[in-house]
C-alpha cells in the first residue's frame, strides 16, 4: 500500500473518531487524532494480521497502554475490517461491544485490556517473553502516551525489557506534549526522554509521527535491532487535523457538540491526502 492510501485512511479512522466520540457524547479526541497516523500504518501496513481470524496464533499483538484513546483503535479495526463500521456509532453504549477502553473479551482485534495507565508495557512484556519460550517470531507493539511515561511502572518495565532482550518488543510512544492537567513540562517533565530510554538499554528511534513514510521506515529499522527492545519517540501534536483541537489540553476527554462535529469532520476531509 503506498503513502498517499494510507494517509486516505489516515483522514477516514479520523472521521471515525470524532463521530464515534459525539456520538457517545464522552471520550478522548485530542489523544485519539494524534495516533491516527501511527495506528494507521501499523494496521494496514505493518503488522501481520488477519481480520477474518483475529486470533491468529502467530499474529503480532498491539497493547494500546494508553487506553483512553480506545476511540483510535476502534476506528482503525473498523476500517480495516475486524466488525461493521456502524459498531461505532454505539461507542460506550451499555452492552455496546465498544466501550470506553479496550476490552479483549468482547472487541475482535483488540489484543489486550487496558486503561490503567502505565501497565501496558507490562503486560507486553508477558506477551514477548512468551513468545520467546515458544521459539515464535511476531513482534508486540506497544503504544504508549507521553504523560503515561511518568508512571514508575513503565520505567520498571522497561528495565525488564532490556534485562531479558527482548527484541520483538517495538513501543511507540505518542508525543504530543499534552496530558488531562496540561503540557508535560508543567505537569511532570518527562525531558530528555530519549536518553531516559537508552539509560534503560532501550534501541531510540525519533521521528514526525505524522509523517506515514517516516512511521514506516522507523518500524522496518526497529525490525532489524537485535538484543535490546525499541522505542520510537513520535512527536505529534494533539488533536492533529482540526485545528480548533490541535495543542489544546482541553480536548484531552471532551466531546464536540453537533457544531463541532460538522466543522471537525469537514476540515478533516478537506485535509491533505
Amino acid at each position: 500500500m503506498n503513502i498517499t492510501e494510507l494517509k486516505e485512511i489516515a483522514k477516514k479512522v479520523r472521521v471515525n473518531i470524532i463521530e464515534a466520540v459525539a456520538a457517545a457524547k464522552s471520550g478522548h479526541p485530542g489523544g485519539s487524532l494524534s495516533v491516527a497516523d501511527i495506528l494507521t500504518t501499523l494496521y494496514f501496513e505493518k503488522m501481520n494480521i488477519d481480520p477474518k481470524n483475529p486470533k491468529l496464533e502467530d499474529r503480532d499483538r498491539l497493547v494500546l497502554s494508553k487506553g483512553h484513546v480506545a476511540p483510535a483503535l476502534y476506528a482503525v479495526l473498523a476500517e480495516r475490517g475486524y466488525f461493521p463500521k456502524e459498531n461505532l456509532k454505539l461507542l460506550r453504549k451499555f452492552d455496546a461491544m465498544l466501550q470506553g477502553h479496550p476490552d479483549m473479551k468482547s472487541t475482535p482485534g483488540v489484543d489486550m485490556s487496558t486503561g490503567s495507565l502505565g501497565q501496558g508495557l507490562s503486560a507486553a512484556n508477558g506477551m514477548a517473553l512468551s513468545a520467546k519460550l515458544d521459539k515464535k517470531d511476531h513482534k508486540i507493539y506497544v503504544i504508549l502516551g507521553d504523560g503515561e511515561v511518568q508512571e514508575g511502572q513503565i520505567w520498571e518495565a522497561a528495565m525488564s525489557a532490556s534485562h531479558y532482550k527482548l527484541d520483538n518488543i517495538i513501543a511507540v510512544l505518542d508525543y504530543n506534549g499534552l496530558q488531562i492537567d496540561g503540557s508535560n513540562e508543567e505537569v511532570m517533565n518527562i525531558a530528555p526522554i530519549d536518553a531516559k530510554f537508552e539509560a534503560f538499554g532501550w534501541q531510540v528511534i525519533k521521528i514526525d509521527g505524522h509523517d506515514i513514510e517516516a512511521i514506516s521506515n522507523a518500524v522496518d529499522e526497529a525490525k532489524l535491532v537485535k538484543e535490546k527492545p525499541t522505542v520510537i519517540i513520535a512527536k505529534t501534536v494533539k488533536g492533529k487535523g482540526v485545528s480548533f483541537m490541535e495543542n489544546q489540553a482541553g480536548w484531552h476527554g471532551t466531546a464536540p457538540n453537533e457544531e463541532q462535529r460538522k466543522a471537525a469532520i469537514e476540515e478533516i476531509e478537506r485535509g491533505e491526502a
